[in-house]
């Protein structure tokens, strides 16, 4: 059998990551202490350090931040939509001049 992934409660990532973020013990003797390999620590507390910072992101600018990414959604999306009725213009200039010179060439 291969290598099964174990999977952790998040109340013991939690553990683990405050202890972490104590930056009292290194990852290799948290590692040694809960059986944990040493890069899961250090991703696990990364993870809630930037859980921490968003935490204390003024709502204001969040909000802003949300704004902001609706607006690049909705510029793309109107984007896509020029372009797919620019196309649909050309070729219905394109059957319609098709059909000028089918017409003209049974006259």
């Amino acid at each position: 059998m291969g290598n099964i992934r174990k999977k952790y409660l998040p109340v013991f990532k939690v553990k683990v990551a405050l202890e972490a973020l104590k930056e009292e013990k290194t990852s290799a003797e948290l590692a040694s202490k809960y059986k944990v390999h040493p890069q899961q620590i250090r991703r696990w507390k990364s993870i809630a350090t930037e859980g921490i910072r968003e935490s204390f992101i003024d709502k204001r600018q969040k909000r802003d931040k949300d704004k902001d990414m609706l607006i690049e959604e909705l510029y793309k999306q109107i984007g896509q939509l020029k372009v797919e009725v620019d196309w649909l213009k050309k070729k219905s200039g394109l059957i319609s001049e098709e059909e000028g010179f089918a017409h003209r060439a049974r006259k």
